[in-house]
């Protein structure tokens, strides 16, 4: 059996569209498509070996299922399986180590993920020439840990040939192969023992149930000092997002649209796309690649009936077999038509001299701070919108908060940070005066619960601030209009992770008059981002910026090259 042709051919389907697939799958596809037409320089240091790429697979094949009614049986590998594993392991340098260190599938529950994880586990544990090769599943509690474990420890135990050949010993608690050195345990947060591993696989399941990025960082620390370690994430969609799951999913995200550059990550995301119809069978099998397979069409749509009746289950469904992120039963916002507004290429510098806008939203002083940039411009008779959002917090706040991502988004300084244990008030106070003397500044809109000294400060200066207060008469309106521009597209948003976030965390409350109102559903979510834009919004209403107020084009913007005087 040759599994890279079976990987090729599952490339080929999808690419030409005769497998269902979202456009995560499309482009895990087609990156290893045209790296397998690439031709080897000094950029791209690697070479496919198809006997490493079939190595895995063959292995694979030669254990049984140990559960549900397919116990007993050889495990045989679907095509889509092939692909990752062949991928994964056919890609070498010239020293013969891999090239892939890292590895992130998403994909609906259901699909043979410990069974495909063991498998891996148990190839990397007796055939992949690792002497002293430890082998860890990894989860944040023991019961979780052991799942991929024990099915490993079940197939082990049932394969008397694979004993024998390796050496192989299952214990209760550890699998160990006395002649190489080798182990394959479970590790769990909770345990207290992530200390000083050296790790050569490590297996990291449902990653979306992580709370905190320790288990991750510990994994990935424990790997340096091999030389073709490998960590194997795999997990379904989940709920937290502001997690390291998140986290990694995002830069699967950027390197499979080709947005940034990793040669060692490998990833691939079964889910659906934005405009798919979450009702349909064609979404199913876009989540499901062992769609009538391990997972069964008759008892999915059976649950697929109920979350059209029951709104409570609705967002399990999508989560779980639709691998769709989901935060909140009543979110305001659909993410996928906000993401589509994420503009990465937008530049302040762009915007110098224009009529500008702001909205600030001052928080306590130890808690997130938020300002609004907002532009507009006329594109074919109609107003868009341009957002660059601001976010500030004190040092102290980034380091000791349960927010896992505070740390990294202030590294990148997506979050400006101030010395200190609160918010450095006088330092926000002296960035805003500085900024709006780049622009035409018609109103800064503040509320005056948290910002009277420091807009009595700035007023001071000849900056025009107007007193916001947020409640539903000022809030309503232009909540309602943010999202029709966001519906619409008329809303471009400079890319920022923290506003991306704040955004899938907006909860709507509607009265019975249908006003509505920003609030959200755990203290740990934040919002400020979103609400200072509302604001910013209620003044472009206000303002009538749709009819009064194009953009300034004064002579800072003129190209006198073609006067002569």
């Amino acid at each position: 059996m040759d599994y890279v042709d079976k990987a090729k051919r599952y490339i080929t389907k999808v690419l030409d569209g005769k497998i269902p697939a979202c456009r995560w799958v499309k482009f895990a596809c087609l990156r290893q498509k045209q790296d397998l037409e690439r031709k080897k320089s000094s950029k791209f240091p690697y070479h496919f070996d198809r006997k490493r790429a079939n190595k895995p697979c063959k292995f694979i094949e030669c254990l049984c299922h140990v559960k549900g009614p397919k116990a007993g049986e050889c495990i045989h590998l679907e095509d889509w399986q092939c692909f990752i594993i062949t991928t994964i392991f056919g890609w070498v340098d010239d020293n013969g180590y891999r090239r892939y260190s890292q590895a992130y599938i998403e994909v609906g529950r259901g699909n043979g993920k410990s069974t495909f994880c063991s498998g891996i586990g148990l190839y990397m544990l007796c055939a992949d020439g690792e002497l002293g090769a430890d082998i860890y599943s990894f989860a944040t509690t023991r019961d979780q840990a052991r799942i991929v474990f024990d099915d490993a420890l079940a197939m082990a135990r049932g394969n008397k040939d694979l004993q024998r050949y390796y050496g192989l010993t299952p214990l209760n608690n550890s699998m160990v192969i006395i002649g190489t050195n080798s182990k394959f345990l479970p590790k769990s947060a909770d345990a207290g023992t992530l200390d000083g591993l050296n790790t050569h696989l490590g297996i990291i399941d449902e990653l979306h149930a992580h709370k905190t990025r320790k288990v991750y960082d510990v994994v990935n620390s424990s790997t340096s000092k091999r030389s073709q370690s490998l960590i194997f994430t795999i997990t379904t969609a989940g709920y937290i997002l502001d997690g390291i799951c998140m986290e990694r999913r995002r830069t699967v995200g950027h390197v499979l649209d080709g947005s940034v550059v990793d040669e060692a990550l490998f990833g691939i995301i079964y889910t659906i796309d934005e405009d798919d119809d979450w009702q349909s069978e064609i979404a199913l099998r876009k989540a499901n690649p062992n769609w009538c397979v391990s997972v069964n069409p008759k008892q999915i749509m059976s649950e697929l009936i109920s979350a059209k009746l029951n709104t409570s289950a609705q967002k399990e469904y999508l989560t779980k077999h639709l691998d769709v992120w989901v935060n909140s039963d009543h979110q305001w916002l659909k993410m996928e038509h906000y993401r589509q507004c994420i503009d990465s290429s937008l530049k302040e510098s762009e915007f110098f001299g224009e009529y500008a806008i702001y909205g600030l939203d001052l928080a306590s002083k130890l808690d997130i701070s938020a300002l609004i940039r907002l532009h507009w411009r006329e594109i074919d008779g109609v107003i868009h919108y341009y957002v660059f959002p601001y976010f500030y917090l004190p040092a102290d706040a980034v380091h000791s908060s349960d927010n896992s991502q505070y740390e990294g988004w202030a590294k990148d300084e997506y979050i400006q940070t101030t010395d200190g244990p609160i918010t450095d008030l006088n330092a926000l106070q002296e960035w805003i005066a500085e900024d709006v003397k780049q622009y035409s500044v018609l109103s800064v809109a503040y509320d005056p619960m948290q910002a009277t000294q420091m807009s009595q400060n700035l007023l001071g200066d000849g900056v025009p601030m107007v007193e916001l207060a947020q409640n539903l008469k000022n809030m309503s309106e232009p909540m309602k209009q943010v999202q029709a521009l966001i519906y619409t597209g008329r809303l471009h948003i400079a890319d920022n992770p923290v506003m991306h976030w704040m955004a899938s965390n907006v909860v709507c409350h509607t009265d019975a008059k249908e006003n509505i109102y920003p609030r959200k559903e755990k203290v740990q979510d934040k919002i400020d981002g979103m609400v200072a834009l509302i604001m910013a919004i209620n003044q472009a209403i206000q303002l009538d910026i749709e009819h009064q107020y194009i953009s300034v084009n004064d002579s800072s913007h003129a190209d006198w090259s073609d006067f002569s005087f």
